[in-house]
């Protein structure tokens, strides 16, 4: 299965009603290296010490580097294409936003997280090229392996077109 691929079998759209307030998917374990910290840092150019000075990040409350939490955030890309299955017919799905995020633990460098996802809402919004919209609401939990408490949580928008 390639990144682009989502696993299990398509869900039909007339399913999504009953869906709705059930979890639909788990991501496998993600790990948070520096290597993979280190990269973020660069590409968005936030090179704060807590994130790319291991030296300097030991002397803070954290007691090391830990991964930016928009970094955290953009694994969700990765854990949906594991977790949660295409709907039945999409030609294309597009982020739509969120309606909450909140960063509630660091991840230290060298952690493992995983994306648990449960559906919230399902709603039709239309025609679009033949096909139909559908924005899809998940709430997304953040594990931290070995930790109890989640690293991020979201109410995470994305807008699927079925058919066309």
């Amino acid at each position: 299965m390639s990144r682009t691929e989502r696993k299990g079998a398509p869900t039909p759209v007339a399913d999504l009603p009953g869906l709705i307030g059930r979890e639909i998917g788990v991501s496998r374990w993600i790990t948070v290296d520096q290597t993979r910290i280190d990269a973020f840092a660069e590409v968005t150019e936030d090179r704060q010490f807590i994130h790319i000075d291991p030296e300097a990040a030991a002397k803070t409350p954290f007691g090391g580097t830990i991964a930016h939490g928009f970094l955290t955030l953009s694994l969700l890309s990765a854990m949906t294409y594991d977790a949660v299955p295409p709907l039945e017919g999409v030609v294309m799905g597009v982020n739509y936003g969120f309606d909450k995020l909140r960063f509630l633990a660091p991840v230290p460098a060298g952690s493992n997280v995983r994306g648990r996802f449960k559906l919230i809402s399902a709603e039709d919004k239309g025609p679009m090229g033949g096909g139909s919209r559908w924005l899809l609401k998940h709430e997304v939990t953040v594990e931290l392996e070995g930790a109890d408490k989640p690293a991020l949580i979201a109410e995470w928008l994305g807008m699927q077109v079925v058919g066309g």
